[in-house]
Parts: C-alpha cells; sequence; structure tokens
C-alpha cells in the first residue's frame, strides 16, 4: 500500500472544523468517490472533528490519500492530547455522550467507514484513524 500526500490541519476552533469538512470533501471529490462516499466520510470527519474540540480540547488531523492495488482510499487520523477515553466500548454505544449531545458520534462515524480504529488514554489523549476505500 502507499500513501500519497498527506496533510495535517489544526482542530482548535470551530472554523477549524468547517476547514477540515471542506478539505476532506475536496480530497473525496479528486479521488472519484461517489456523492453517498463523499457524504459518509466528511460526516464522519465533521463528527470527529468536533469531538476533537470538544472533548479532546483541540488536537490535528491529518488526511492522507491511499493506494491500495487499483482502489484509492482516504485515510484520517484524529488526535488529541484531552482528558481520554476512559471505556471506548461504552463511548461506542449509541446514546452514550458525556457532553449533551446525541450521543452518536464514535458509534456513527465508526459504521460510516470501512475502517476504524481508535486508541485512548486517560489523562493522555485520544487517536481515532478511519479509512474509507473507493
Amino acid at each position: 500500500m502507499n500513501t500519497l500526500n498527506q496533510s495535517v490541519l489544526p482542530i482548535r476552533t470551530e472554523t477549524d472544523v468547517v476547514i477540515v469538512r471542506q478539505k476532506v470533501r475536496a480530497v473525496s471529490v479528486e479521488l472519484k468517490f461517489s456523492l453517498v462516499d463523499q457524504t459518509k466520510i466528511v460526516t464522519a470527519a465533521s463528527e470527529l472533528a468536533r469531538n476533537v474540540l470538544n472533548y479532546g480540547g483541540g488536537g490535528t488531523v491529518a488526511i492522507e490519500v491511499l493506494i491500495r492495488e487499483s482502489k484509492n482510499g482516504l485515510r484520517l487520523t484524529f488526535e488529541d492530547q484531552g482528558p481520554g477515553i476512559p471505556d471506548i466500548e461504552l463511548a461506542l454505544q449509541d446514546g452514550y455522550t458525556t457532553g449533551g449531545g446525541l450521543g452518536m458520534g464514535l458509534g456513527g462515524a465508526r459504521r460510516l467507514v470501512n475502517e476504524f480504529e481508535i486508541t485512548s488514554r486517560v489523562g493522555e489523549g485520544t487517536r481515532v484513524v478511519i479509512t474509507r476505500w473507493k
């Protein structure tokens, strides 16, 4: 598997969340993702960027274009140095929230992508890696 261009964007403000959405949409269009796949990856990116901002105190997203055999993919790596998630399985359940939202963010993002990986350490932060293949 080859990784083509990679960019890292900050997530520190609401404006940054919008910029992440725009960049992910632009890259998914370049990769000729279907409109449905574009919507799925952009929605997942928006949810995760908002989590980084609201729960992680800000962080970054790395955007990578992947080539595996003849397939193109888009991998997004969200990282923060926030309080971490004490119970990942609980946090992935629909309806669970620590913030007053609908509790669909992590579980919803997981359902919208082909690959989903989360690691978190209490007091150190959280890392979520998602990939959508064309």
